[in-house]
């Protein structure tokens, strides 16, 4: 049964449901249930060993999820995952791309494994967006690592994803080029619509990019609010803040550093 466009946009961007992943006798993800409403920037934050990257990993269909569902963009990823693949895009600069090939020619085979048409046109306005003229050329492998992070970045917004799904994105970038990379996200989902996933640890980004944050520790959301409501429960000054009540377990006035 084909969903009308108009219900289709009424759903969430993303829909995870009882999701858990094992890996033998370890559980990185525990019973994960929440929705990304479309056009919204959501964080899902956490610290080292939280479940983040599991969770990212499975809505990419690079994992299989021991129990629960994944669905974008109304598809079930587990039965459709092609029908989607194509509208949504990941970035990383944990993740290499083919260090031989220049930032150019990278950008190049992905626009064509994504199906873009007129590729040289838009990996230069890619190009002129995202400041990569000076290194466009070179091989990835001699960039340095904030070069190579907006080169990931420009890998991700290739086919104007619907869905966008992002990995500390400002890693490695001096302060005045991430400032430059935040605000350039900013105006690009209201430009285009974009669904925004991000997982970062800098409190500053998320603060100032999102609307809402899902908080995660040991596989599993333990809280969720805008970041002005979590600044208020947690009495806080800072979402940095608020991230060390929750990563040491103080929560809502039952331990030292919440609200009371």
């Amino acid at each position: 049964m084909t969903v009308s466009m108009c219900a289709a946009s009424s759903l969430p961007a993303l829909a995870i449901e009882g999701l858990t992943k094992r890996f033998g006798a370890v559980t990185a993800i525990d019973s994960l249930t929440f929705s990304v409403a479309r056009g919204s920037t959501t964080a899902l934050l956490g610290g080292n060993g939280a479940g983040k990257t599991t969770t990212l990993s499975i809505i990419l269909g690079l994992l299989l999820p021991t129990v629960g569902t994944v669905t974008v963009l109304g598809e079930d990823m587990a039965r459709h995952r092609f029908r989607v693949l194509g509208r949504m895009n990941f970035s990383s600069p944990y993740i290499d791309l083919p260090k031989r090939l220049s930032a150019k020619e990278n950008l190049t085979v992905y626009g064509h494994l994504y199906g873009i048409e007129h590729v040289r046109d838009r990996v230069a306005e890619l190009a002129r967006d995202l400041d990569m003229g000076a290194f466009l050329h070179r091989p990835l492998g001699s960039l340095s690592s904030g070069q190579a992070t907006r080169v990931a970045l420009a890998k991700a917004l290739l086919n104007e994803p619907e869905l966008l799904l992002l990995d500390e994105p400002t890693a490695s970038l001096d302060p005045d080029t991430g400032d430059w990379v935040r605000s350039y996200l900013e105006s690009y989902r209201h430009r285009v619509g974009t669904t925004i996933l991000l997982a970062s640890h800098n409190m500053g980004e998320v603060e100032r990019l999102c609307d809402r944050v899902l908080m995660m520790r040991a596989g599993t959301i333990v809280d969720d609010g805008a970041p002005a409501e979590l600044l208020r429960r947690y009495g806080r000054q800072n979402m940095e803040e608020v991230f060390l009540d929750v990563a040491r377990q103080r929560r809502d006035g039952t331990l030292p550093g919440a609200a009371e």
